[in-house]
């Protein structure tokens, strides 16, 4: 009933008929227990309420629904909570490194030497390595750590 209930709020002609069919769709999936598919309805849901221009309900629906799908290791479903989290003006927490996707000894080095103020250059040039080189590990950094700037980087690692 809860995954009817959220196919018929995916095509429904008005806001309030949506509305009360994503509100029932939530309930019977909490009532029953299926977490996956609760967050999906509430990231559905979420969507569709920050495009309607109402971003606070559409927050503790996201926060939730990213949440649930962290816990479950769904990380592209997590992916698209967050996106949608920072789109509705709610940054998300820093994921958690799995297992063999530590650091390397370089990229380590690197976060030391950004921390302490070096540009990229300066970084090339005490690791004996290329700029572009150094931009590439920036880059895997960023993505293994969820930050989006040096500045956070710094943060960080300090």
């Amino acid at each position: 009933m809860a995954l009817s209930h959220r196919c018929h709020a995916l095509i429904a002609e008005t806001g309030a008929d949506a509305d009360e069919r994503f509100r029932a769709a939530i309930e019977l999936h909490r009532s029953s227990g299926a977490a996956v598919e609760l967050a999906r309805t509430e990231l559905l849901y979420a969507k569709r309420l920050r495009r309607r221009r109402k971003p606070r309900q559409a927050r503790e629906l996201l926060s939730e629904a990213y949440a649930i799908f962290e816990q479950f290791g769904a990380n592209s479903w997590a992916e698209q909570a967050g996106a949608e989290l920072r789109a509705a003006g709610v940054g998300t927490p820093r994921r958690a490194l799995a297992p063999g996707e530590d650091l390397t000894p370089q990229q380590a080095e690197i976060c030391r030497l950004v921390a302490e103020g070096a540009t990229n250059r300066e970084i090339a040039e005490r690791l004996y390595i290329s700029h572009r080189t150094v931009d590439h590990h920036l880059r895997n950094i960023f993505t293994k750590l969820g930050v989006r700037s040096r500045v956070q980087l710094a943060k960080l690692v300090s």
